[in-house]
């Protein structure tokens, strides 16, 4: 049931926001040099890699230092990247990625292969299910970049704070997860989104 689910609502959610996805196109081509969408690759169920979709909110080759962003004024943002990632707009492409079977709509936020280089083999459980566009973790963690703006070594607070907590929240779902525990995230989700952004 949750993988027909994702099918269908990510396959009539990519019909739906067609048009929003348009003028964000044209937005990001027009702000700032570069492709309109960024593709990184994240670890997916069963420890495999795939590239994920994002709209970009960054400069070209701005992955090439730190892979934490912080705060909401990281130089490395473009002006349409500030707002994109205010509410959350970067993270619809990956409505593509649900539809192809890389990832959930709900489910562990997909890491990169270097922080998931420091996962215990307990960790590694969180890899036993798809990845997916939210989770208890992200609702948690909705201004992830704010906190990490405050702290002495980001790298080094995500490391060894944020990303240890949201492993226990990634644990938490894979132990729960099931249909309707979805359904109440996603509901969840949007209403964090438009509460903190407000």
């Amino acid at each position: 049931m949750k993988r027909i689910f994702d099918i269908v609502a990510s396959g009539c959610g990519l019909i739906v926001l067609s048009p929003l996805f348009l003028v964000l196109a044209i937005w990001i081509k027009l702000d700032s040099k570069g492709s309109v969408f960024y593709r990184q690759v994240r670890v997916g169920r069963g420890n495999r890699d795939f590239r994920i979709f994002k709209f970009r909110s960054m400069e070209i080759d701005s992955d090439s230092g730190s892979l934490v962003t912080i705060g909401g004024h990281d130089p490395r943002i473009t002006r349409s990247g500030y707002f994109i990632r205010k509410f959350k707009l970067d993270e619809l492409p990956q409505l593509i990625n649900v539809l192809v079977g890389d990832m959930s709509l709900v489910g562990p936020r997909p890491e990169v292969r270097h922080y998931v280089d420091y996962w215990t083999p307990e960790q590694m459980h969180v890899l036993d299910v798809r990845p997916g566009i939210t989770d208890p973790a992200s609702i948690r963690f909705i201004n992830e970049n704010e906190l990490l703006e405050k702290a002495d070594n980001p790298e080094k607070y995500y490391i060894e704070v944020i990303m240890q907590e949201k492993i226990k929240l990634y644990l938490e779902y894979v132990d729960k997860v099931g249909f309707w525990y979805d359904i109440k995230l996603i509901f969840q989700t949007i209403k964090a989104i438009f509460q903190t952004r407000g």
